[in-house]
């Protein structure tokens, strides 16, 4: 494996925990942060054809 892809990985854990936390100490932002998750994940599976 690539230190890279471990770095990345790593990084996405910290982020990932981070809007986690965020989210169930402020309800409104965790709806906030699930609707841009879904629309940013609709978008990579439209363009990943491309």
């Amino acid at each position: 494996m690539d230190g890279q892809l471990d770095q990345r990985t790593v990084l996405l854990l910290l982020v990932g925990g981070g809007a986690v936390y965020t989210a169930f100490e402020h309800p409104s932002f965790g709806t906030a942060l699930l609707v841009g998750v879904g629309v940013v994940t609709l978008l990579h599976l439209m363009m990943r054809g491309r």
